[in-house]
């Protein structure tokens, strides 16, 4: 008697034979080169950040410390992640318990944590969209997930007019995960619900002239 998998694996090699034989070309012709003066690019991600539920915070890079610092007060977080690529000057004004991830932590473990602190790679203004790459200064993806709060920070010289713009800058090869907002979903009666698929608050720290 045939299984459900070899019916569904009959069926692509069915259609993997019936294929054409030589690569289709893929039409490319969307807009990419798009740029914007730095004021407007940072009204842009701004409004779709804040669109989304984001806190957003920009501020020169020579406050970073005391803006991250203040963020952490505010959410009363008193016991934080890291990457272990982050630049420890961004942690110097905060006053709590800081906790640099490793691989040799469960994910679960993660759960203790108030929140976590990241850079980032590259966002797009025009969907506000942040993407981390896993690269030492960002983490796996689970430091970025499992914590209620995450605080960000982002260089206004990563951040891209569009999405092609923004893939422009990634590696491929490397992990992706894109954050647009905290995490939300909403049930069969549209009532929205945060902090489901990942943290509740996502506050993001602006470094305007970096």
């Amino acid at each position: 008697m045939t299984t459900a998998r070899e019916t569904v694996l009959g069926r692509i090699r069915d259609a993997l034979a019936l294929a054409p034989a030589e690569d289709t070309p893929v039409p490319r012709a969307y807009r990419t080169g798009r740029t914007l003066p730095d004021e407007e690019r940072l009204a842009l991600f701004t409004d779709r950040l804040v669109d989304y539920k984001a806190q957003v915070h920009p501020c020169t890079a020579d406050r970073t410390a005391q803006v991250v610092a203040e963020v952490l007060r505010q959410q009363g977080a008193t016991r934080i992640g890291v990457p272990p690529g982050i630049d420890p000057t961004w942690l110097t004004a905060y006053d709590g318990e800081v906790r640099q991830d490793s691989a040799d932590i469960p994910a679960p473990g993660l759960d203790v944590l108030d929140g976590v602190v990241t850079a980032s790679a590259v966002s797009c203004a025009e969907t506000g969209t942040i993407f981390l790459d896993g690269s030492p200064d960002q983490g796996r993806r689970a430091l970025s997930l499992v914590p209620d709060l995450h605080v960000c920070v982002v260089d206004l010289s990563t951040v891209e007019v569009g999405v092609p713009e923004a893939v422009a800058r990634l590696v491929p090869e490397r992990p992706t995960t894109l954050i647009s907002g905290p995490s939300a979903t909403s049930d069969i009666e549209l009532e929205r619900v945060e902090g489901v698929h990942g943290p509740r608050t996502l506050a993001v720290v602006i470094r305007t002239d970096a």
